[in-house]
């Protein structure tokens, strides 16, 4: 009789362990729901996010675009001067040189790289198993205090020195609210490489029934970076398509590819 309840008690445990756990696809359907439903953010076509980016005591106004098709840019306000950086178009990706005040391209590899962004709008994990993405739940971790499920997240291979590398991404949804609180990958080149970068989101608030994180910070793990906070975000918004072009009027010299 006490083999057999201990029989019945392993078995009840474990039956309650199976209907408590949570998948990791669960975990993304949840999600997803939490913050405004897959068909909602299906329909999206851009974002226009203004922001504050705070570092080093400086607060720097800016506007982040990013389109369905590919397009993306960010531009800065400096004392009243528009500067664009981080722009493509699609093929081309470019910067504005902050001291000659001129459009500089990237390299091919970082253009190739920045390709494989349009399957991560409006969200990476949207849709995923189409993009040809695959999702691990790695256990739990507790991040800044709080109980986290850890997703690993695999995307297409990326571009390092003319060599296809894995592309990995790790995410940290909050047990509660199934939400990511951060998101870490390893550099892959630069002096930083083989270090951990980390995003943090918090502050989700609800716009037109989607809800976005309002404050991140970035820099290294376990590491002090510079925070950016959201003042307020459009969807779908009106933008020329020609504030995304290559100036080619206005350009310095174009820098030559390492490989």
């Amino acid at each position: 009789m006490k083999h057999l309840k201990l029989f019945l008690f392993t078995l009840i445990a474990g039956f309650g362990l199976t209907i408590n756990a949570q998948t990791a696809d669960e975990i993304i359907e949840t999600y997803l729901e939490n913050i405004g439903g897959a068909e909602s953010w299906n329909k999206l076509d851009g974002i226009k996010l203004s922001v504050k980016i705070n570092q080093g005591g400086m607060e720097i106004p800016a506007e982040i675009v990013r389109l369905k098709e590919g397009k993306q840019m960010v531009v800065i306000d400096i004392q009243g001067q528009k500067v664009k950086q981080n722009v493509f178009d699609g093929e081309v990706l470019w910067n504005t040189n902050m001291m000659t005040q001129k459009a500089e391209k990237g390299t091919q590899e970082a253009a190739e790289n920045m390709k494989l962004e349009k399957a991560n709008f409006p969200d990476p994990f949207l849709n995923y198993k189409d993009k040809g993405y695959s999702i691990e739940l790695m256990g739990k971790e507790e991040i800044d205090g709080t109980n986290t499920f850890k997703i690993k997240l695999t995307k297409s291979p990326m571009l390092v020195d003319g060599k296809k590398e894995d592309n990995i991404s790790y995410y940290f949804f909050d047990t509660e609210n199934f939400v990511p609180i951060a998101m870490q990958n390893e550099i892959k080149s630069g002096p930083m490489k083989g270090k951990m970068s980390q995003i943090t989101f918090s502050d989700y608030q609800e716009v037109d029934g989607l809800y976005f994180a309002f404050s991140m910070t970035q820099g290294l793990k376990d590491q002090p970076g510079f925070s950016m906070s959201v003042d307020g975000v459009e969807l779908n918004p009106d933008v020329d398509v020609k504030a995304f072009e290559y100036p080619e009027d206005e350009a310095s010299e174009e820098p030559k590819d390492k490989n």
